[in-house]
């Protein structure tokens, strides 16, 4: 595995955007809606992996549920995985809980799924697994 992105959810982009690319001295080279998630994405490449800014599209996705109690920050981190469902297969049988069982499409062209953060000591983790390296897509 290796780190993918780290995702990091924001109330606005309009206000966010510019900070990120301020900082990493980079542009916001995409953005994207997420329909099944109810969120828009937008990404930004560093050297070792991509920062991914997350606003929700309405009040009742995960995002904005997470803003709405915790405020704006760090949502979750991100590794690349060969095979997402041998992934899944394995840390279940080490117990872990996952959020989603089944992968899903999320942004980024990835079949994504989610460790829940009470087997991660707080912290939820993504797996995902680039479609076009995919065996088995959605």
């Amino acid at each position: 595995m290796k780190l993918d992105h780290i995702g990091i959810a924001v109330e606005n982009f309009e206000k966010a955007i510019p900070v990120f690319e301020l900082l990493l001295n980079a542009n916001c080279y995409k953005k994207e809606v997420v329909e099944s998630e109810q969120v828009e994405t937008a990404f930004f490449k560093t050297e070792n992996c991509k920062i991914e800014l997350l606003q929700g599209l309405n009040q009742t996705n995960a995002i904005s549920k997470f803003v709405n109690k915790k405020g704006p920050g760090l949502h979750h981190i991100a590794f690349e995985v060969d095979n997402i469902e041998e992934k899944i297969t394995e840390l279940q049988n080490k117990g872990f809980e996952f959020v989603n069982n089944v992968p899903k499409l999320g942004a980024d062209n990835k079949k994504i799924c989610f460790l829940h953060p009470k087997s991660m000591h707080g912290v939820l983790v993504e797996f995902c697994q680039d479609l076009n390296k995919c065996n088995n897509p959605i």
